[in-house]
């Protein structure tokens, strides 16, 4: 069977895109590589491809699709936003926070790849604002994971998770929490300095938060009040954080 024109191919693969018959658009977009490899549609016909599976919910092939991409045309115009839509593809995919992380880790990689590379973009601009939202959703996987082994009274595990929070996502939402969840931690385990320390930082950087009420009433209870410590870890971190 002849070749059709490529112009006739791709023009065939985007109506099916108009149409969000994505999955044919890609097999589409595919023959034009087939039948027309040497020419410029094919180049542009290898990335709507990546597209077209992206938008079908096909990640695995998108991915695949745009390695290769990526692998043949390193220097192109499209090339950057290939690496961000490889990113959309994990990030896409982020899961409940009761579930494997193992693509919020991967979209994680992939967006600080396109910041890093690409820094001038209009997709690094957008990447740094879902590295954010992805540090909030691991964030609140770790929280999720310490919050159940405080209610098995597993409290050294919990300790760990929400450290974790305090440490390594310290811009997120869910830092108050940890560190009054900590202060909950600590008196269970009878280190009642490391929970007065910790409290005291919830109180000195989240004074009005609910948090805070809740540490500072818990304290009282144990006749307790927050207090600075410069020899808790907590202080440590915190001020070599900010």
């Amino acid at each position: 069977m002849p070749d059709k024109p490529v112009n006739e191919l791709y023009n065939a693969a985007e109506d099916l895109m108009d149409k969000k018959d994505y999955k044919e658009a890609a097999r589409q977009f595919e023959e034009v590589e087939r039948q027309h490899p040497y020419s410029q549609w094919a180049t542009r016909a290898q990335l709507m491809e990546a597209y077209a599976f992206y938008e079908a919910m096909d990640y695995d092939n998108a991915i695949t699709a745009l390695d290769q991409f990526i692998q043949l045309h390193p220097g192109n115009a499209s090339t950057p936003y290939a690496y961000y839509l490889k990113a959309l593809c994990n990030y896409e995919r982020l899961a409940d926070v009761r579930r494997d992380q193992s693509f919020a880790l991967n979209a994680l990689k992939e967006l600080q790849d396109v910041v890093s590379r690409f820094p001038e973009t209009v997709y690094a601009k957008d990447a740094v604002l879902k590295i954010a939202l992805v540090n909030d959703h691991l964030a609140g996987a770790e929280m999720e994971v310490g919050r159940n082994y405080m209610k098995q009274k597993i409290y050294t595990a919990a300790v760990g998770r929400f450290r974790t929070v305090v440490e390594k996502y310290q811009t997120t939402s869910h830092v108050p929490e940890a560190l009054h969840r900590l202060v909950e931690c600590y008196l269970a385990l009878g280190i009642p300095n490391e929970a007065k320390a910790t409290a005291a930082v919830l109180g000195h950087n989240f004074p009005g938060s609910e948090w805070y009420e809740d540490s500072y009433h818990l304290l009282a209870e144990n006749n307790m009040t927050p207090e600075d410590d410069k020899e808790s870890w907590i202080d440590k971190v915190w001020h070599a954080i900010y």
